[in-house]
């Protein structure tokens, strides 16, 4: 847990507490996916992404990756696994919301066949708006987003 809150902290303006963490662990819709890479000091966590499977629909709560871990492909491979997971139990689509100011994230989502159907107005905490933006899982093919189709997201 502490490896989680510490990448959390880097990560947001406004950080999930722990006992956020945990309630999410004890949700009955709610899922976690994890990725660990190994090295020299052997494996730490390089992210995670918290989504809900409720009925047909997927979605994303939160996904963050160790700082020195960005741009290798960690979240999409995290996404990759959720998206597939989900496809197998039956959901059909997937939704999020993304800061309309993260562009990477936004180009990221694009590739998975996100497009843009709303806006959220003044949803952060910094007022800014966010995106909502959904993909249909008909599109994503049904192999994995991750080397060994753990849970755990495999090595990266």
């Amino acid at each position: 847990m502490e490896e989680i809150i510490a990448i959390e902290r880097d990560s947001f303006l406004t950080p999930w507490s722990e006992k956020i963490f945990r309630n999410e662990m004890t949700c009955p819709v709610s899922r976690m996916l994890v990725v660990r890479s190994h090295q020299r000091q052997g494996k730490i966590l390089a992210g995670y992404l918290v989504y809900w499977h409720v009925e047909n629909e997927i979605h994303i709560h939160n996904i963050a990756v160790r700082k020195e871990m960005r741009r290798k492909g960690v979240a999409t491979r995290m996404i990759a696994e959720a998206m597939c997971r989900s496809r197998r139990q039956g959901a059909l689509r997937v939704t999020l919301e993304v800061r309309r100011s993260n562009l990477p994230a936004q180009k990221m989502y694009g590739k998975f066949g996100f497009t843009v159907e709303g806006v959220r107005r003044g949803y952060y905490d910094s007022h800014e708006d966010a995106l909502i933006m959904s993909a249909y899982l008909q599109a994503i093919p049904l192999g994995t987003g991750t080397k060994n189709g753990t849970g755990e997201g495999g090595d990266a």
